[in-house]
Order: structure tokens, then sequence, then C-alpha cells
């Protein structure tokens, strides 16, 4: 059986151990949410696209930001009005339509979700070499960007 380094050679096995390594980090980050919150990870995902847009989007802006039709888009913006995370207003210029934006309730719930997972992971990272942080920071940028290719 071959040795991790030497899998990780190629891109294929490199690509192998980055999805294994993200995937865990993912559903570890994931059980550290704020005790209080009882949305899903989805209706989460929603509140942080409109927090990072700092104002409104439409249904079909969400839908397209978070890689999901809209009609799976309209049932989470439902349940999250529903919930008091988010509000709907009249479209400022096409009456057909109506923008989505973050309530001060949602918005509170996003970030003692957040703070609460970053503290988490601060620690954490507490724990590694002053090295391995480095590399971490270096390589930060470079699976944002890959998160963003298609």
């Amino acid at each position: 059986m071959p040795t991790v380094e030497k899998v990780a050679r190629t891109d294929a096995g490199l690509a192998s151990e980055l999805r294994l390594s993200v995937m865990r980090l993912r559903r570890r980050l994931a059980t550290e949410r704020h005790p209080d919150n009882e949305l899903s990870l989805g209706q989460m995902a929603v509140l942080g696209c409109l927090y990072r847009h700092g104002g409104a989007l439409t249904i079909g802006e969400l839908a397209a930001a978070e890689r999901v039709q809209p009609p799976s888009m309209t049932r989470t913006v439902n349940c999250l009005e529903g919930s008091g995370d988010v509000v709907r207003r009249p479209h400022p210029t096409d009456r057909r339509q109506v923008v989505v934006e973050l309530s001060d309730t949602g918005r509170a719930r996003l970030l003692a979700d957040r703070d609460r997972r970053t503290a988490w992971l601060a620690q954490r990272l507490r724990e590694l070499t002053p090295d391995e942080r480095a590399v971490l920071r270096q390589a930060a940028p470079i699976l944002e960007r890959l998160s963003h290719l298609d």
C-alpha cells in the first residue's frame, strides 16, 4: 500500500487527500454550531450569503449563489422568513420580484454561530506549530479560489 506522502505526489492523490480532509473538517465544524441554532446548514448558508452581499438579493440571485434551483430557494426562504431570520421586501425596480434581506435576528444568529465555530478552529490552530500555521495561511486563499472554480 502506498504511503500518504507518495499518494499526494499525484494530482489525483492530492485531490483525494484534500477532499477527505476538507470534508472531515467541515463535519467537525458543523458539530461546533451554536447550541441554540436549530437552522439547517443550508439555511445558515443562505444567511451567510445575504450577510456577505450586505444587501438584498432576489430568490434567483440567492439560488444562483447557493447553486440550487429557485423553487428550493423559495422553500428555504419561506422557512427563514417564518423563523424571523429574513424579511422580504418589494424589489425597488421590478414589481414582479421581491428581495430578501437578513433581519437583525438572522444577523445575530449567524454571527453567534460563526463566532463559536471560529473560536473552536482558532483553538485548534493554536495547537499547531508556527510552521504548520504558516502553511495554512498560504493555503487558505488557494482553497478559497478552488471553491469558486467551475
